[in-house]
C-alpha cells in the first residue's frame, strides 16, 4: 500500500508539473492580450500558463537562459538576437502617444514628435496646452533595444539622439512608461494601442486620426506594428499546444474580443 501510494503521489505530482508553463516578455503584450488569453487557456485545458511583463528584451533573455517556456515580443527579429529562437506573428498593434488624462492637447504630428524627442519643443504651450514642462518617458533597457524604442527609430519619429530632449527619462519597461505617464500631469510617452487603451491616460490623435480599432483595422492610422510570440526551435510539446491555440480561430476570436487587432482583423 504504501508503494502504491507514493506511485500515486508522484505522477500526481509530475502531471501537475508538466501541466505549467512560463512566459516573460512585452508589458503591452501582456497587458493588452497575453494574460487574458493565458486564462482562458487554462479555463480550456487545465495547463496553468504563467506570464509576466518586464519588457521584450528581458523576455528574449529569459527564454535564451532557459529562464522560461516562451516570451513575448513587440518588435521583428534583428541580427543580434539568438538564432534558435522563433519569432511568431500573433496580433496586430500601433504606436500611439499618450498624455496625462488632465493634458488638454487632444492630438500631435509626426513632425511634432520628432521634435520632442530632439528637444526642439519643451514646453506644452508649444502645442496649445498649458505652461509647463514637457516631461518625456522613455522604454529603454540597458540590455538592448526595446520594442517600442525599435519601433520609434524604424519610422524614423526619435530624429538626431544627439540633440535628444534633456527632460527624458528612461525607464525599463512600457508598463512603467504607461503608470508614469498616468500620475504625470506634464508627461508624454509613445506606447503600444494594446495596453495603452487600458490605462488611465490620453491617446493622442496623429495628425487628426483618433488611434481606436478601427482605424488601425482600416488603415487610417498609421504606425501599426506586429506583436510576437516567441519559443526555442524545437519547443516542448505543452509550448506548442499553447501557440497553435493562440494561432486558431478560437484563439484569434478571443484576442480580438479583447479589443485587440488579431490577425483575422486585418487580411
Amino acid at each position: 500500500m504504501l508503494l502504491t501510494f507514493l506511485l500515486v503521489f508522484l505522477l500526481n505530482t509530475s502531471d501537475t508539473s508538466a501541466a505549467q508553463i512560463v512566459g516573460s516578455g512585452c508589458s503591452i503584450s501582456n497587458m493588452g492580450y497575453l494574460s487574458a488569453i493565458a486564462q482562458e487557456y487554462e479555463k480550456r485545458t487545465g495547463v496553468k500558463v504563467l506570464v509576466r511583463g518586464g519588457g521584450t528584451v528581458i523576455g528574449i533573455e529569459d527564454l535564451r537562459t532557459g529562464k522560461v517556456d516562451f516570451a513575448a515580443s513587440c518588435r521583428e527579429k534583428t541580427a543580434a538576437d539568438p538564432d534558435d529562437i522563433e519569432f511568431i506573428q500573433v496580433a496586430w498593434d500601433a504606436l500611439v502617444f499618450i498624455v496625462n488624462k488632465s493634458n488638454p492637447v487632444s492630438g500631435i504630428s509626426k513632425d511634432d514628435v520628432r521634435s520632442l524627442y530632439e528637444g526642439k519643443i519643451t514646453n506644452w504651450k508649444e502645442l496649445k496646452g498649458k505652461d509647463m514642462p514637457i516631461k518625456i518617458f522613455l522604454s529603454r533597457s540597458g540590455k538592448g533595444m526595446s520594442g517600442i524604442d525599435n519601433s520609434i527609430r524604424k519610422r524614423g519619429l526619435f530624429g538626431d539622439e544627439s540633440r535628444k530632449n534633456p527632460n527624458t527619462l528612461l525607464l525599463a519597461s512600457s508598463a512603467l512608461v504607461e503608470q508614469m505617464v498616468e500620475k504625470t500631469p506634464e508627461g508624454f510617452a509613445t506606447s503600444g494601442f494594446s495596453s495603452a487603451r487600458k490605462r488611465d491616460v490620453k491617446m493622442l490623435k496623429l495628425n487628426g486620426i483618433y488611434p481606436d480599432k478601427t482605424n488601425i483595422i482600416s488603415g487610417k492610422y498609421p504606425l501599426i506594428r506586429p506583436l510576437f510570440i516567441l519559443i526555442p526551435k524545437g519547443p516542448s510539446p505543452e509550448v506548442k499546444k499553447f501557440v497553435d491555440f493562440v494561432l486558431s480561430k478560437e484563439g484569434q476570436q478571443f484576442i480580438s474580443s479583447q479589443g485587440v487587432v488579431s490577425l483575422l482583423d486585418i487580411k
